[in-house]
């Protein structure tokens, strides 16, 4: 059983992590609101306030605390329980992370830092947020360490044996992470902060985006390597059987480290100053990544399959009957992983030049990142919530919980399939993203945006209003599971933690070689990006900031 001191820092990030949820799905409902002309905003509040707000708190805020909730969880249940040292180093990372969230959302709710998710230059927002923002990293940095930390030590007592498979992955993803935060720390930290106090007067715009965009990819999967934890580790424990394949599951890992840094310049294809070779280069890249992904795909569907024929499944499908789906915990992350197949698919059209002019700047870009993190990842998070929050807690989840639970889960796929296929088939008409109401003076071809009881942005808002409902849905379950559901008292009541046995006779020892694998992931980033970025530097596109709220 995890210390009770772990029990309460694992709350305290999941907590964090909900009511930046609570926020920023409120502030999603009130865009799509905007979007179709049904809703003014008090003078106060401007839309690129609540554009700005609803990304960085679901996007960036959400995930974190609720990916280190998950992970200091999981890391206690597989090696043991936390050091003083490591346990102070982890609140330390979770109280710092916290302040620059705290610093970066109150900049935003001021008024002073309307500068979206993305925080392109040249808008430019207030120091402070700039601030808030590094301080965010460096939180995250510092609960990285412990974690590390944790795991070496647990090396050095078992020397010659291969970790946990639940180890395995959350260092690979800490990895992945400390890496790619290099590129948004190094903008924030020499451009934007020195800039945004009027230190310096202008900015190299096309090299704060190149170092934004190194960061951003890999954030993709710094939210989707804790969702695959939970595929390969906890959904088999749940259908009862073993890791389909531990080799092939710590290789899919390693292979994220490899491929998902070096491709950030496929979201800069419209870009000037990079040229059409680094381009190249990193888009065949980006389709490496792919292939973890399929491991992945194959690997969770023979779980299944074994799963349902040790049942009794026959015939070609029949396997797929004996699922428990009765089991919210597996339903909730099958939803996720059957959303993921679009989601994929879609982004293998925007790493595309051709197809991605298209759909570039587009409604089309908001639909594939909803359906991409807003449902794979945050349905697979809100699954794991429904047994870590008890488990942590010691309460039950009883069977009212469990029946608010999966209508929780069927309505926020109903919405989100609403909401998401909208934005992308408004996106193919040509309906621009990071905009609030615009029919373009009632021009002929934006009609079809808005045209008709069921046209596309009506759509998006009923999409919309239902995952708001959902979400309120889940807080009241997180809440009832912290705070007022009935303690467990019997040994069936307790609620565990799903960890499936792995494996690891066949495993072989490289696969945690860390140093192999770091070292060619910076050969690998220094191939695609040295280059282009020195050009970018030598040959500076400078600005001044502006506001434009």
């Amino acid at each position: 059983m995890i210390a009770k001191q772990d029990r309460s820092l694992a709350l305290w990030n999941i907590g964090t992590a909900y009511v930046a949820f609570l926020i920023g799905t409120l502030m999603g409902l009130l865009q799509v609101f905007v979007r179709n002309d049904k809703l003014d905003l008090p003078a106060w509040l401007d839309y690129y306030q609540v554009l700005t707000a609803h990304g960085v708190l679901l996007a960036l805020i959400f995930t974190a605390f609720f990916i280190y909730g998950f992970l200091i969880t999981g890391m206690s249940k597989s090696l043991g329980n936390y050091s003083s040292k490591v346990r102070k180093t982890l609140w330390i990372g979770f109280i710092v992370t916290l302040i620059g969230t705290i610093m970066a959302t109150v900049m935003i709710i001021s008024g002073e830092a309307s500068v979206l998710y993305t925080f392109y230059a040249p808008l430019k927002a207030s120091g402070w947020y700039y601030v808030g923002l590094a301080l965010y990293v460096v939180g995250t940095w510092i609960s990285s360490f412990g974690l590390i930390a944790h795991y070496i030590s647990w090396r050095k007592a078992h020397k010659g044996q291969l970790s946990p498979l639940f180890a395995h992955m959350t260092i690979a993803t800490l990895i992945l992470w400390i890496i790619a935060c290099l590129g948004v720390v190094a903008t924030v930290l020499i451009q934007y902060i020195p800039w945004a106090f009027g230190w310096v007067d202008t900015i190299n715009i096309e090299l704060s985006r190149a170092l934004f965009w190194y960061f951003g990819h890999p954030l993709v999967y710094f939210w989707l390597l804790p969702a695959y934890i939970a595929w390969y580790v906890v959904a088999p424990k749940i259908l009862g059987t073993k890791v389909f394949s531990d080799s092939l599951a710590r290789l899919s890992f390693v292979l994220f480290i490899l491929f998902s840094i070096p491709v950030g310049f496929h979201h800069q294809l419209n870009e000037p100053a990079i040229s059409d070779f680094w381009k190249y280069l990193q888009v065949v890249l980006t389709f490496m990544v792919i292939i973890p992904s399929l491991m992945t795909a194959f690997s969770m569907f023979a779980t299944f399959e074994i799963a349902g024929r040790q049942k009794g499944g026959k015939g070609l499908f029949g396997w797929f009957t004996k699922l428990p789906w009765h089991d919210i915990r597996f339903t909730s992350l099958f939803v996720a992983m059957a959303f993921f197949i679009p989601g994929g698919a879609g982004g293998i059209i925007n790493a595309s030049f051709q197809m991605n002019e298209m759909i570039h700047n587009t409604m089309w870009v908001v639909g594939h990142f909803h359906i991409t993190v807003g449902t794979p990842v945050a349905m697979t998070f809100m699954g794991l919530t429904f047994w870590l929050v008890p488990y942590l807690t010691g309460r039950q989840f009883t069977k009212p919980l469990k029946k608010l639970a999966f209508i929780q889960i069927i309505t926020w796929a109903v919405g989100m399939l609403l909401m998401s296929t909208a934005q992308h088939i408004l996106g193919l008409l040509g309906a621009p993203r990071r905009t609030a109401y615009t029919g373009y003076n009632n021009h002929p071809s934006t009609l079809e945006w808005f045209d008709g009881i069921l046209s596309n942005h009506v759509t998006m808002a009923v999409g919309g209003s239902i995952l708001f409902l959902s979400a309120l849905m889940l807080i009241y379950i997180v809440v009832q599971l912290m705070f007022f559901a009935p303690k467990a008292e019997t040994e069936e009541e307790f609620v565990d933690f799903p960890m499936a046995e792995s494996d690891m006779s066949g495993t072989p020892k490289w696969l945690e070689n860390w140093w192999i694998w770091i070292g060619i992931a910076v050969l690998l980033i220094i191939a695609a990006y040295a280059i282009p970025l020195t050009h970018l530097i030598q040959h500076s596109i400078g600005s001044i900031g502006f506001r434009t709220w």
